[in-house]
């Protein structure tokens, strides 16, 4: 308990802790016969003790991020252009609806929540290459769907 409060904040300490015996004891076969098991197990409650803290960092990261962004101001908006931003919305999401799984995820870190490369790489556990490659693939994809959609302003 000592090292995961060291290491994580102490509502999280103690599910590090649980956890980091979980997998300890998933682990146990890949223990080597005869090396002292402290060490082993601390370096498992630290690791997944710092894992919590990083990922409780980034929740509270995108909750600022969050937070400060505001809508656009728009002075006196037409009652056209607010019915065609409302079409466009409707658009993109059902063109987002029809993406895969992890092609919406790169799509919504990175524009959505505007994570950096690394950041999504980080948040969705690829390479950072991988983020690269499935954010191309997925734009090209939603330009397709976008494309599919009839009756719209992105018809084109």
């Amino acid at each position: 308990m000592r090292t995961a409060y060291v290491v994580a904040p102490e509502a999280d300490a103690a599910d590090a802790v649980q956890d980091a015996f979980v997998k300890a004891y998933g682990a146990l076969a890949r223990f080597r016969a005869g090396a002292p098991i402290r060490p082993w197990l601390l370096r498992i409650v630290a690791n997944e003790a710092r894992n919590r803290r990083r990922s409780a960092d980034r929740r509270a990261g995108l909750a600022l991020r969050a937070a400060a962004v505001s809508p656009r101001e728009e002075v006196a908006a037409s009652p056209e252009s607010a019915v065609l931003a409302d079409e466009t919305r409707g658009q993109l999401l059902i063109a987002l609806g029809r993406l895969r799984d992890e092609e919406r995820e790169v799509i919504g870190a990175r524009y959505f929540l505007g994570l950096s490369e690394a950041e999504t790489a980080e948040s969705l556990s690829i390479p950072a290459g991988t983020v690269k490659s499935r954010t191309a693939r997925a734009l090209g994809h939603l330009r397709v769907a976008l494309g599919e959609i009839e009756g719209g302003p992105l018809d084109g």
